[in-house]
């Protein structure tokens, strides 16, 4: 079975955390934080912890989506993923723009992903009983 939506909407997450990685290069650069450094001008620490939080959500909500893919279906894991791939680029502006306003962002992408989860849950509990 295809899962072209499932597909695209993981392309799409994993696009965001390349942005994002991009980002943290191009601050190294801009703010003197020269590898391996973690710290330095809080210009680029907002954008290393925008970099860091992207990729521990990821270990969230790929899975979340490729389950929701096979239990769910693809339109709604699709649907999903792309919700939270959108919802962590406005959480990346928003944080660098100030750390305030991370917020609705964080929020949005981690009720996608906690959505794909509970559908998928739905739908095992339902093939067990």
């Amino acid at each position: 079975m295809e899962y072209p939506l499932a597909s695209l909407a993981t392309l799409l997450a994993l696009g965001v955390y390349v942005w994002t990685s991009l980002v943290v290069g191009k601050a190294r650069a801009i703010y003197n934080v020269p590898a391996p450094a973690m710290s330095g001008d809080v210009e680029f620490e907002k954008r290393l912890r925008v970099q860091m939080n992207t990729l521990e959500q990821l270990a969230i909500a790929l899975p979340a989506l490729w389950l929701c893919a096979l239990w769910v279906g693809d339109l709604w894991a699709g649907i999903g993923g792309a919700v939270w791939a959108l919802a962590r680029v406005f959480y990346a502006t928003g944080y660098i723009a100030d750390p305030k306003k991370r917020g609705p962002g964080f929020g949005i992408a981690f009720l996608a992903a906690i959505a794909m989860l509970a559908a998928v849950l739905v739908q095992v509990l339902r093939s067990v009983t």
